[in-house]
């Protein structure tokens, strides 16, 4: 297993002798247990790559090693703790509160899909933590980095790998 290393004081993510900037949360960090939805705080702790969500015509798959696959149109990740599958990922429209993962801007280009409050999700203790594209801003939660350094980092990611939120 391997790191990605996240430096939330320092605005730093480091894997190897990898090291670039990234931003986090508009909340700032906070402990997983005290994490609420919408809060946006990243979750300190150690969260596993589940896997890589990669837009259409936007990002070549190129030697990706972590499971992928294509976002579709009605792709959503449910961020209501009522929904029982909160914090899963959801076809879109549907009867309770979801994010689409087709955004206007490129974010979601590229999301690695980190396992906080995955097994099993805790209704309301925080959903859809993913590691995705820079937006230029802090983000609702996540880590994000810009376009090349991601593309940089991700054929080196494989299954087993993890980020550390410090």
């Amino acid at each position: 297993m391997s790191l990605i290393r996240v430096d939330s004081g320092a605005g730093r993510l480091s894997f190897g002798t990898i090291a670039m900037a990234c931003t986090i949360g508009r909340g700032g960090v906070c402990a997983a247990g005290d994490k609420r939805e919408g809060d946006g705080c990243t979750p300190l702790g150690v969260w596993p790559l589940r896997g890589v969500l990669l837009r259409p015509g936007k990002v070549d798959p190129m030697e990706i090693r972590l499971p992928w696959r294509w976002v579709r149109a009605g792709d959503g990740w449910s961020d209501d703790p009522a929904d029982p599958a909160y914090n899963r990922p959801v076809r879109l429209p549907r009867g309770f509160s979801a994010e689409s993962l087709i955004r206007t801007d490129d974010a979601y280009d590229v999301i690695v899909i980190l396992g906080h409050n995955d097994r099993p999700p805790v209704p309301g203790q925080g959903s859809a933590i993913f590691f995705h594209l820079s937006e230029g801003r802090p983000t609702a939660g996540c880590v994000a980095v810009e376009r090349a350094d991601m593309l940089r980092l991700l054929p080196l990611l494989a299954p087993g790998d993890a980020m550390a939120i410090v």
